[in-house]
């Protein structure tokens, strides 16, 4: 390494004392950058993650520009499925489309392994550059979960209501397993690659699973993320798990053996460690917070700083993802609040 690491989100990940509380922000690389967007007019997302110093460049930003304690890899949790055979093209205003959806079980038998470093290079070859060479900070590599990305596979693309996903699911179970075995195999070997490129924590977007209730977690999705979590523990980094609208499985996942749970901003820190929960939390300002005056902003990080501090065992960060409305400036100086408030 060339550079001194700031590892104080590392050490909070793993249940440390810290100086401050540290803090990053989902979605933070792009979205919102001006930068970014002069990017986007001349290349796309699959353009930009392809090109190992331009995807390096995107990802750095934010820790430049707002003074976060992490970076997070720019990519999509879509990046792996080609390579196992899934067709997925990112549409402007749309999302994800795949237009060769998973109907049945011979659909899942006919899905293939990644090799990541034959499928995937660019992927490698960019957290490579950013841990070796650019970063100052821990850089937080990432994989959608089993759930999540099956809902796109079935569904062919974003879904509010996840009729055909949860149909498949309960229609036919063997098939189900069937999918969730050949996910876990293709996130346990593109998270490895991950770390072993350089990344020092791994997050695992569980965005939708909260369409679940917790007996249908327990059966159909708990077991595979078990398996994918203890496998990944070998790899001695943090693991975080986040999901949206998944208070009621948080008792789930506290169970599993990751070191971190993700919060959204329904689910308060304090109503967290009240149902039982005792890993360390990260989050969970609402996003649309920062679309408000500063009062405002301040006084809701001040009452999830606060919280952290009483319960412990805390990092900072959104209930969900930046969005491209908010400003970096308000970015910048939430970063800087949280340091110097929490710090007292």
């Amino acid at each position: 390494m060339s550079k001194k690491i700031n590892d104080t989100i590392i050490k909070a990940y793993n249940g440390e004392e810290t100086d401050y509380t540290p803090g990053w922000f989902m979605r933070q690389a792009g979205r919102s950058q001006p930068e970014y967007r002069e990017l986007k007019k001349k290349y796309s997302l699959f353009e930009i993650t392809h090109q190992p110093e331009l995807c390096a460049y995107v990802t750095r930003l934010p820790v430049e520009n707002y003074g976060v304690d992490a970076a997070i890899l720019y990519k999509d949790i879509m990046t792996p499925l080609p390579y196992i055979g899934i067709e997925v093209e990112i549409k402007a205003g749309v999302g994800p489309v795949i237009d060769n959806p998973i109907n049945n079980f011979q659909d899942v038998e006919s899905l293939g392994e990644i090799n990541p470093s034959r499928d995937v290079p660019y992927v490698l070859d960019t957290i490579k550059l950013l841990t070796e060479e650019q970063l100052e900070v821990p850089l937080i590599g990432f994989s959608g979960a089993p759930f999540t990305l099956a809902s796109y596979m079935i569904e062919g693309g974003p879904s509010k209501n996840y009729n055909k996903t949860k149909a498949l699911m309960y229609r036919e179970p063997s098939t189900w397993f069937a999918l969730m075995d050949k996910l876990a195999d293709m996130i346990i070997s593109y998270v490895e690659a991950q770390v072993e490129a350089g990344a020092k924590a791994i997050q695992i977007f569980d965005s939708w699973v909260g369409a679940l209730n917790a007996p249908d977690y327990r059966v159909f999705i708990k077991p595979v993320m078990t398996r994918i979590f203890s496998e990944l523990r070998n790899q001695d980094v943090p693991l975080i798990y986040f999901g949206v609208g998944a208070r009621h499985l948080l008792l789930e996942w506290n169970d599993l053996p990751v070191d971190v749970i993700g919060l959204d901003w329904r689910t308060s820190i304090k109503e967290a460690r009240e149902m039982g929960v005792t890993k360390v939390l990260q989050g969970n300002l609402d996003p649309m917070i920062l679309l408000t005056e500063w009062e405002t902003i301040e006084n809701r990080t001040k009452a999830i700083l606060d919280e952290g501090k009483e319960y412990g065992n805390h990092v900072f960060n959104l209930g969900h993802g930046v969005t491209p409305e908010i400003k970096p400036e308000i970015l910048k100086k939430l970063t800087a609040f949280i340091h110097e408030y929490s710090r007292k």
